[in-house]
């Protein structure tokens, strides 16, 4: 057998040349290494079945990497597909990719799954498990493809695809998207007979032994590549994870996650609603909800009024030539409402503020003297969201974006753009956020994106050198620009970790051009003034629920739609409470009193699941001495507290803006 060398490289180590014998496979590079589950062979990833050739360079892939983990989520998926396939032999596969923090797949049956079946489903998946079938990878001709998967429509239809499915976000690109089909056998680890077989590109872990821990979570009804117009198939979702620790961390977390849920917080607290006579991503708020979105707005309005924004107000429809000029038409008509006709033109909902910004703007000549020109709005938009991707206030149909549209100097924008990035952070920090990192979205090779190269260069350095003077951590999101300029948008980890999107800043040199934007500069001349779109809280619906979510429901007392609660000991204090109520509501406190005729442990027992700051309690002490206890979330009492100093302690509590 001949030689071959081939070279081993490792994060932190010096690249490793090796001689090797031909039929040497990458797994035998990285023998005893169980957390090795795949290999990056030329840059590529491939099984550890591999069989090596003369000049490789072989990276290991950890099972707790990236492409680690997908390796792992996606042989979960398989087998969880084989499950199905054994209990339901009437399946049709369709799609199963790995997702964030785990995968699904999607099938084609009679009937919709149940929870039982799902319990069924993971049994047969832990019997698989504990067999060590091998998953084995053969190349196929399309040909053959479709004589081998003559059975399964929905493959036939993905084989037509092969190389096309490349990059496509509907998960055909894990089947299909390489340049030659492949199959993966899963084997009998004893006989090697043929136990099931899927069409895929691979890699895959070496045996179904080599998962260390999954669950299943939940099955869903999902449209075949994500379009209305294909049939409706049965998704099930699962995760999987290198070790039992870290499924059940990650169970743990959903957990919290799940106490945690704006949709159900809001129902609990009476905060808002969708009505289903509505329809679907429109939500109302009720009076607690309106509270806080109010206190919400006022504060932002005030902020913004002291950074110099001048406020504006723009109507809910236009005609169709507006969104024309913008580009919006062009290239986002898929995410706006279907037009409404109306005296022999179309009018479109508002899905965007920004072109009637500029209208604005060009209602009368401007002079560099008034620029920067900062115009600001609450203003409402509408976005025609599938139903499958609307999810209560964080993605809904109707929102109301705080929308900034900056209008100024080419020599302003570095400075322009340094104090806005510090503006929004400031303001964040301020609403209770205060874990960041930065988000650099540039363009792409897609024909979506519109301007110049130079253009684009310009926009994206001077976003990046505007980011660097934050002090934050900077991820580059290629291709993730908004058609008309680049963008950086601010990413907030609440209190469990996650992370949400927030403000955005887009530099846009397009749409003045499109809207024919001028300014009379100091010597006279015309010029196109540059444009910056700016939205801090994204939408104030989003917003809303990212709060609720991150304080579970317990906001700071400046949010807090009932600030204190007075809880008489008995029917002779509520009169005292009530006076004492009356005080703080002259201070601009929001100060309930529970006068209803439930015992006072009752009381407290109800008023907890509202999440008020402060509970206020009376008795008869406290109503001899001209005092009154405090009662926190946590339990804990103060006891005998002045009148006058407690109000003055409430007062203070809410103008910090702290928790309590």
């Amino acid at each position: 057998m001949s030689d071959l060398r081939v070279v081993i490289r490792r994060d932190s180590a010096e690249p490793e040349e090796r001689l090797v014998t031909t039929g040497t496979t990458a797994a035998d590079l990285f023998e005893g290494e169980r957390s090795v589950v795949a290999a990056r062979v030329g840059g590529v990833l491939k099984d550890l079945a591999y069989p090596l050739a003369d000049g490789d360079e072989v990276e290991a892939v950890e099972i707790t990497s990236p492409d680690g983990l997908n390796i792992l989520r996606h042989s979960t998926a398989h087998v969880m597909a084989q499950a199905v396939q054994d209990l339901f032999p009437l399946a049709k596969l369709g799609i199963g990719p790995p997702i964030k923090d785990g995968f699904y797949y999607d099938f084609d049956v009679p009937q919709p799954f149940t929870p039982d079946d799902l319990k069924a489903i993971e049994k047969r998946m832990q019997e698989i498990q504990k067999r060590g079938q091998r998953f084995s990878r053969r190349a196929v001709t399309d040909d053959a493809a479709r004589e081998e998967l003559s059975d399964e429509p929905y493959k036939l239809e993905l084989i037509g695809l092969k190389g096309a499915a490349a990059g496509s976000d509907d998960g055909a690109d894990v089947e299909v998207g390489g340049g030659e089909l492949t199959i993966y056998d899963n084997l009998d680890a004893k006989t090697g007979e043929l136990c099931w077989k899927d069409l895929c590109r691979g890699p895959h872990l070496p045996t179904t032994r080599a998962i260390p821990a999954f669950k299943l979570m939940r099955n869903a009804a999902a449209y075949w590549r994500g379009s209305e117009k294909n049939p409706q198939l049965q998704r099930i979702y699962g995760t999987a994870w290198p070790t039992k620790e870290e499924l059940k961390a990650h169970l743990d977390f959903l957990a919290e996650a799940e106490k945690r849920d704006h949709r159900k917080l809001g129902a609990e607290l009476d905060l808002f609603s969708f009505p289903d006579e509505l329809g679907s991503g429109l939500a109302v708020f009720h009076p607690k909800g309106g509270v806080i979105r109010k206190e919400m707005e006022e504060y932002s309005r005030r902020r913004h009024e002291e950074a110099g924004y001048e406020f504006v107000n723009t109507p809910h429809i236009t005609k169709a030539k507006l969104y024309e000029t913008s580009g919006h038409l062009p290239h986002y008509a898929e995410g706006m409402f279907p037009p409404m006709e109306f005296e022999g033109q179309d009018y479109y909902l508002k899905a965007m503020n920004c072109p009637m910004h500029n209208l604005i703007f060009d209602a009368r000549g401007r002079s560099y003297r008034e620029l920067p020109l900062r115009l600001f709005e609450f203003g409402t938009v509408y976005r025609y969201e599938k139903s499958g991707v609307v999810h209560g206030l964080t993605r809904a149909r109707g929102f109301t974006q705080d929308d900034s549209h900056i209008y100024c100097t080419k020599e302003q924008v570095p400075d322009e753009l340094d104090s806005l990035l510090t503006f929004v952070l400031n303001l964040l920090r301020d609403y209770g956020l205060s874990d960041f990192y930065l988000e650099l979205s540039t363009r792409g090779d897609s024909e979506k994106f519109i301007g110049t190269d130079e253009e684009w260069a310009e926009a994206t350095e001077q976003l990046r050198l505007a980011a660097g003077k934050q002090g934050l951590e900077l991820v580059m999101d290629p291709g993730g620009a908004a058609f008309y300029g680049p963008k950086i948008s601010v990413q907030a980890r609440d209190a469990i970790g996650r992370t949400w999107q927030m403000s955005t800043i887009q530099v846009d040199f397009q749409q003045p051009a499109r809207f024919k934007l001028e300014y009379t500069a100091a010597d006279g001349t015309r010029q196109q003034p540059v444009m910056i779109h700016r939205a801090l809280f994204g939408s104030i619906e989003r917003f809303f629920a990212v709060l609720l979510e991150h304080y579970a429901g317990a906001f700071p007392a400046w949010l807090a739609p009932v600030q204190a609660v007075g809880i008489p000991v008995g029917d002779a204090h509520v009169p005292y409470l009530q006076e004492f109520a009356a005080d703080a509501k002259r201070k601009g406190l929001r100060v309930e009193v529970d006068a209803s005729s439930d015992r006072m442990q009752k009381k407290i027992r109800t008023w907890q699941r509202q999440k008020p700051p402060f509970m206020i309690i009376v008795g008869d002490d406290d109503m001899s001495q001209g005092t009154v206890s405090f009662r926190y979330r946590d339990g804990s009492q103060e006891n005998n507290i002045p009148r006058e100093d407690a109000l003055a302690k409430l007062v203070d509590v809410v103008e910090r803006r702290v928790q309590v």
